[in-house]
């Protein structure tokens, strides 16, 4: 890899004062949510600001340092360390000597110029050697580990002020942690660290994609298009049920675009399926309003769920059938795994249900339309770009909300892959805002 980032300064931030410091000896345990997902690599968010107004690197340093110190000081688990007990039990230590030195903070400087840096920003292609090394590195391998690092990196030279503030954090306590888990769960927290930390405090972190084999490009889904490609859905899924059938609902958003997004991989990547194989749409669904949480809740309440079709319904030449099929595959997954069960009644066999999906005929999507990234303020208004670096697998799909309504979507594949993918992705939206169009004007 080419050094492209060279650190000036590491330093720690340590938790503001505050009337609620946490007592000694503090813990938090981990439920099963973040057990589950322990073995895999820190989530990592990158946020560009290049609009030229920034103040001074050094007020930017003060200021994301000032802001960082008060955050820590409500949200006392990414202070912490994730640390081994004796009894196979993982635990956030928020107490004062675990907390100590602070949540690492790096100062660093690209080798580019402010020009060099908007490419990074615009260019729907990733450069992934750069995004990597904007991110500061947590080493996870090992327990007592930090939970966050954060990096602030400049451009070189006095080309306009472009800043890119990088963020990384233990995915076990990405969204920090649950204090509304029942008694009885923790059986099964402790089944799903056994797993991934046979030998506490050891962890058998989960291995990164090979990087120099993907492609990773960023699509811009914008509210219209959006609405064109859910009526686009819903239409053909009428014309599917027939004239008898009662009036169906537009598909959601999530649905439409997990829609979109699987028939696009699985037509683009040879899986070797016969038209009545199996295939697999792995997807994140959030538990927190199926289980009652607190609003302030802060804590992962991720379920992995998987939508199933055959390669005849999704990869078919049909695109509208295709879309309709995997879209009411993806809407009766979520129903029944969400809506009709307890989201955690299976948790005795989330291994097992992992374990017998063929990995090589599952498409795989993370994250969320609903995480607002560009709604993320640290005090210079809206980044131009957010990222998230982070991915899991060779082949993956994340989602970022964006401005007026739109969604960001961001495609991780074989480098042999990404053009087929691009074309189908594309020429799929591209025929529902045509067809919507034509409507209109009729």
């Amino acid at each position: 890899m080419n050094v492209r980032v060279r650190v000036l300064d590491v330093t720690h931030v340590m938790p503001g004062q505050t009337a609620n410091q946490q007592r000694d000896h503090a813990t938090i345990k981990l439920s099963p949510f973040d057990t589950f997902i322990l073995a895999l690599p820190p989530v990592q968010f990158l946020f560009f600001y290049d609009d030229g107004s920034l103040p001074p690197f050094a007020s930017v340093v003060s200021s994301l340092r000032t802001s960082l110190a008060a955050t820590l000081a409500v949200f006392a688990p990414l202070a912490g360390k994730l640390t081994a007990c004796p009894n196979d039990d993982v635990v956030i230590d928020c107490s004062p000597n675990a907390v100590r030195p602070g949540v690492k903070f790096v100062e660093a400087e690209y080798s580019g110029d402010s020009a060099d840096m908007r490419r990074l920003a615009r260019d729907a292609e990733h450069d992934t050697e750069a995004f990597l090394q904007l991110v500061s590195v947590l080493d996870l391998g090992r327990l007592p580990a930090p939970v966050l690092a954060v990096q602030v990196t400049r451009s070189t030279g006095e080309g306009g002020g472009t800043v890119v503030v990088g963020v990384s954090m233990h995915h076990a306590v990405a969204d920090g942690l649950s204090v509304c888990i029942s008694y009885g769960r923790e059986t099964w927290a402790r089944k799903f660290t056994r797993l991934s930390a046979p030998d506490l405090p050891t962890v058998n972190m989960l291995p990164e994609p090979d990087w120099t084999r993907q492609s990773r490009r960023t699509y811009l889904l914008s509210a219209g298009q959006i609405q064109a490609l859910r009526r686009r859905i819903l239409e053909s899924q009428a014309a599917k049920n027939g004239d008898n059938q009662p009036s169906l609902e537009p598909p959601t958003t999530y649905v439409a675009i997990a829609a979109l997004l699987w028939t696009s991989v699985a037509s683009a990547v040879d899986r070797h399926a016969d038209d009545a194989d199996e295939m697999y749409f792995q997807f994140p669904a959030d538990c927190r309003r199926r289980l009652r949480l607190d609003p302030g809740f802060f804590g992962n309440c991720i379920k992995v769920c998987y939508a199933r079709a055959t390669a005849g319904e999704i990869c078919g030449n049909d695109g509208d059938h295709a879309l309709a099929s995997a879209a009411a595959a993806v809407h009766r997954a979520i129903r029944e795994h969400m809506e009709e069960e307890d989201p955690l009644g299976d948790a005795d066999r989330w291994v097992e249900i992992n374990r017998g999906v063929p990995q090589e005929r599952v498409a795989k999507h993370w994250s969320s339309h609903r995480f607002m990234a560009y709604e993320v303020d640290f005090g210079w208004g809206q980044p131009s770009r957010a990222e998230v670096v982070s991915v899991f697998s060779q082949e993956m799909a994340t989602l970022v909300g964006a401005r007026d309504g739109a969604v960001q979507v961001t495609v991780t594949l074989d480098r042999e892959c990404i053009n087929g993918f691009e074309a189908i992705f594309l020429s799929q939206v591209s025929a529902c805002m045509i067809e919507h169009q034509m409507k209109s004007r009729m």
